[in-house]
């Protein structure tokens, strides 16, 4: 359910839902960074871990000189520079890219090392392929069992001309009917709305459920209250009180589906960055919205 003026009120998914989920959904997963001791404090900084089904959030605030590594890394991932005074040194194979930060960077499966000579706030996006750091989650044991309504994890097609390091600007202007910031790689896709300062009009709220994926809202300022209601069965064991979680930042808000849910900001300055894995298709479908659709190919869909 989507206000008018909503471009998202164009969605399929926008209508009513053709199924019911087949299973009871899962607990709402919270990754609160601000209150939470970091999985890791040492010479690079301080990083915090949480995730979902499919995807890993690593929060990292560093110190100057920081350097990240990758061996043998399954997939792509993503890392997010929102700030453009946050200088980095991307490097993989024979490829080295340098770029000064307000930027999205996806890395290619493989070795890889990302250094940060003036430190700064990081943020990484991996999937659950990346088991080495799933043990890092600070909600990992939730995991343990698969949550129920999501399909087992399927990457999308590989990139035109092949893997390798990608850096798109977050300088990108606003656009009437488009969607915010969507990129997607194989793997993930994020949408980073332009922050906003000031509460979010109630009037025009957006209650909305997904059938089968996980969203996770990355709260990187304000204050957000996550409202989510779950959706009643033929179970009354099954059924779940209401849920208005207000989070601070940074923190992530995994919600299940097929819950219903919309979030709300307080005054102040406001930044909300939505995480999905794999990539969603109708954000997808709609021409314009991925702002890097062009290399990132869609899978070919079965009749």
């Amino acid at each position: 359910m989507y206000d008018s003026t909503d471009p998202r009120s164009a969605l399929q998914s926008a209508t009513p839902q053709a199924k019911a989920a087949l299973l009871p959904a899962a607990a709402a997963e919270y990754g609160l960074f601000y209150k939470q001791p970091p999985a890791e404090d040492d010479a690079n900084g301080r990083t915090w871990f949480a995730r979902g089904q499919n995807f890993i959030v690593a929060y990292s605030e560093l110190k100057p000189g920081a350097v990240f590594e990758r061996r043998n890394q399954p997939d792509e991932f993503m890392v997010i520079l929102e700030y453009d005074d946050t200088p980095v040194i991307a490097s993989a194979g024979a490829q080295e890219e340098k770029n000064n930060g307000n930027c999205l960077i996806i890395m290619p499966p493989g070795n890889s090392r990302l250094q940060f000579p003036d430190g700064g706030r990081v943020v990484r996006l991996f999937t659950t392929r990346s088991e080495d750091l799933n043990a890092k989650c600070s909600n990992n044991a939730s995991y343990e069992q698969r949550h129920p309504n999501i399909p087992p994890f399927e990457p999308w097609p590989e990139p035109v001309g092949g893997y390798k390091i990608r850096i798109y600007s977050l300088d990108v202007p606003r656009e009437e009917g488009r969607l915010g910031r969507i990129f997607r790689c194989t793997t993930l896709m994020i949408n980073m709305p332009y922050r906003q300062t000031g509460a979010r009009d109630l009037s025009k709220l957006s209650p909305h459920s997904h059938d089968d994926f996980e969203q996770c809202s990355l709260a990187l300022a304000g204050t957000w209250t996550h409202h989510m209601r779950w959706p009643w069965s033929v179970n009354y064991a099954d059924w779940r009180e209401d849920v208005h979680a207000e989070v601070d930042s940074p923190s992530i808000t995994v919600i299940p589906p097929p819950v219903v849910h919309t979030s709300v900001c307080g005054d102040g300055e406001n930044q909300l960055v939505d995480i999905f894995a794999p990539p969603r298709v109708d954000f997808s479908q709609r021409p314009g919205w991925v702002l890097n659709a062009d290399e990132y190919p869609m899978p070919t869909q079965s009749d």
